[in-house]
């Protein structure tokens, strides 16, 4: 049975080798907490909160992410796949996600600002309208993702087939073109 906990803010706590009380989190704040390699499945968030975290490698199954914010977090590793994305919603805010997988999400209007996305599966995710400000994509996969109306323009490193995705009104930059371009092997000058 799991406990409904609201209005709770966690500060420096580890759970690391002991796990989060299962429980629906609702309006709480966890900062600077440690869950990395930790148990955090089948537990439910809902408009909370993640400041400067380390959730990498943490066991994600069957987790619930609604209206969640992450800011200063690093979350390598994390299998987001994985997750109940029944009514999935989060942000992120300078935060490390490499070798982070979103195979098959639907995340429509997903932001990612300021963060390193390297090496991160985005295989069939839906990313309408997503926007990736001032991120690092380098080794990104891209593959049939729906990237339409998305804005990458000040995005980097990516490298993006447009026969192999969706990306019909999307935002790029200029110097973004050879990312769209690598396949073909070209010298952009």
């Amino acid at each position: 049975m799991s406990s409904f906990i609201a209005d709770q803010t966690f500060k420096g706590k580890t759970y690391t080798q002991k796990r989060l009380p299962r429980g629906e989190y609702e309006n709480c704040i966890f900062e600077g907490c440690d869950f990395s390699n930790g148990l955090l499945d089948n537990q439910n968030f809902m408009e909370c909160e993640f400041i400067d975290c380390n959730l990498s490698n943490s066991n994600l199954k069957h987790t619930t992410f609604k209206e969640i914010a992450f800011s200063h977090c690093k979350m390598v590793g994390l299998r987001f796949d994985e997750c109940n994305d029944f009514l999935m919603d989060f942000r992120f805010f300078d935060c490390t996600l490499d070798y982070s997988s979103f195979y098959g999400l639907t995340l429509k209007k997903q932001k990612f600002v300021n963060c390193k996305l390297i090496k991160v599966d985005f295989t069939e995710t839906e990313l309408n309208e997503a926007l990736f400000e001032k991120c690092n994509l380098n080794a990104a996969i891209f593959d049939r993702t729906n990237l339409q109306n998305a804005n990458l323009v000040t995005a980097q490193n990516f490298t993006i087939d447009p026969s192999k995705n969706k990306i019909t009104k999307a935002k790029f930059s200029k110097d973004g073109l050879d990312g769209l371009l690598r396949k073909f092997d070209i010298v952009i000058i």
